[in-house]
């Protein structure tokens, strides 16, 4: 038996050529279009990034076998030609669309979105939706806002973090001034018995503090010896000098 002719293995070849490069796929049926009106309608699609061919349906289920663009061989009904899709699926669409309403011998069979199958009205949907620019547009867009905001975030930043740090210094030096030694008040009993603040060295004590002070270097309670309180040498007199007579107690004369 004869091989298969070459120009059909050519056919097969260009089919599965296609498919593999083509984004998305739709396939229609053009019976009862007149030459010219596929000729126009192949030159508008043209324009729209898409490639317009015209295959027997044998040949493109032997181009399918076996991979997963076999999923349209259900749609291989009738004359069949296909738009391969190279660019923006959505002007494919509407020119098709936009054809058939003037040409209702035109017929959306279905399509092929990635590995995805389409029927007709899922592949006419596609015209719908926003031309591949407005897309474009409006990622950028999505894209930008959050970048807007982390700009933002990012110029507030060193702002936020000296207003943070200072009122965070202001907080511990706060704490420091109340952990001072002294900060709290003196008792009453020793703001009694301490000496002024401010009180220079060699100012005269009051004479209820001199009558009872306790003599240098007695312990605190310790009683003082008779003969030292009677005959204590007075405060500043070098040793062996004479005192006074009205330093001097009289002593007591004779019963």
């Amino acid at each position: 038996m004869a091989g298969p002719r070459a120009e059909k293995v050519a056919v097969v070849e260009e089919v599965r050529e296609h498919l593999d490069s083509a984004g998305a796929a739709i396939l229609t049926e053009y019976r009862g279009l007149k030459v010219g009106d596929l000729a126009q309608l192949r030159r508008q699609l043209t324009a729209a990034g898409a490639e317009y061919k015209i295959f027997k349906n044998t040949l493109v289920r032997r181009a399918t076998a076996h991979t997963s663009h076999a999923v349209i061989d259900p749609l291989l009904a009738g004359p069949t030609a296909i738009a391969f899709v190279r660019d923006d699926i959505a002007a494919v669409a509407r020119v098709l669309r936009d054809f058939g309403r003037a040409h209702p011998e035109l017929v959306v069979k279905g399509g092929l979105l990635g590995e995805k199958l389409l029927d007709a009205r899922g592949a006419m949907s596609l015209a719908d939706l926003p031309s591949r620019e407005v897309l474009l547009s409006q990622l950028a867009g999505a894209l930008a806002a959050p970048m807007r905001q982390l700009a933002g975030l990012l110029e507030a930043l060193p702002r936020s973090f000296a207003y943070g740090l200072s009122a965070l210094v202001d907080k511990r030096l706060a704490e420091s001034a109340g952990d001072e030694p002294g900060a709290a008040p003196p008792a009453a009993e020793d703001a009694a018995d301490s000496t002024p603040l401010g009180a220079d060295a060699g100012e005269p004590v009051p004479a209820e503090d001199a009558a009872d002070s306790t003599p240098l270097g007695a312990d605190a309670g310790e009683p003082v010896p008779a003969e030292d309180a009677a005959d204590s040498t007075p405060l500043g007199a070098d040793a062996g000098e004479q005192v006074p007579a009205e330093d001097t107690a009289p002593e007591a004369g004779p019963d």
